[in-house]
């Protein structure tokens, strides 16, 4: 196990508190495909929503199982809280999540939540603009791997609210709202 530090602040100027992640083995889950033709549409769980989806941590220190159940090997603890994760399967009571990282692991759906966050994976601040297009002014910075509400997507810019500003960002310069599966096998 390796730990990795994932701010998760973010205001008008670039915020980053340090906070560790306990991550270990990577698992993955591929995408499955009708003959190559085109993506299935998303299944339907025992919860009655669909996979894959994003949810975050609920809590600052959340177990990482093998499998899904308690009597399963610990694998790691997840230290931030919000930090967004992909469910791609689950059971009635427990979640197989996708972290940024890459890695998969199963948590018990009590410590994920509803709320949508994105971060930053890269080093490097990223600029909040004031509407969604490459030339508009910038209203604040997402620190480098940091965390950070999001409010919607449009068009490849999603809307990120953290430390009480909000701006736009491109969606490929965060983690947490594309919609195909995002950990491999």
């Amino acid at each position: 196990m390796r730990p990795s530090n994932m701010p998760t602040n973010c205001k008008h100027r670039s915020l980053g508190a340090s906070v560790f992640v306990v991550f270990g083995l990577a698992l993955g889950l591929a995408v499955v495909t009708d003959g190559g033709a085109r993506a299935q549409p998303p299944k339907v769980t025992p919860s009655g929503m669909e996979v894959p989806r994003y949810v975050s941590l609920k809590y600052g220190e959340v177990n990482a199982r093998v499998g899904p159940d308690e009597a399963h090997r610990l694998l790691w603890i997840y230290k931030v809280k919000g930090l967004p994760v992909q469910v791609v399967a689950e059971t009635r009571e427990w979640r197989r999540i996708c972290d940024p990282e890459g890695n998969l692991a199963w948590v018990h759906k009590r410590t994920t939540d509803g709320r949508r966050t994105a971060m930053r994976v890269q080093a490097t601040p990223l600029p909040l603009r004031a509407q969604p297009k490459a030339g508009a002014r910038v209203e604040a910075y997402l620190a480098g791997r940091s965390t950070a509400n999001l409010d919607r997507c449009e068009k490849g810019w999603c809307k990120l609210k953290a430390g009480g500003e909000s701006g736009w960002a491109p969606e490929a310069e965060i983690w947490g709202a594309a919609p195909q599966v995002q950990c491999k096998e």
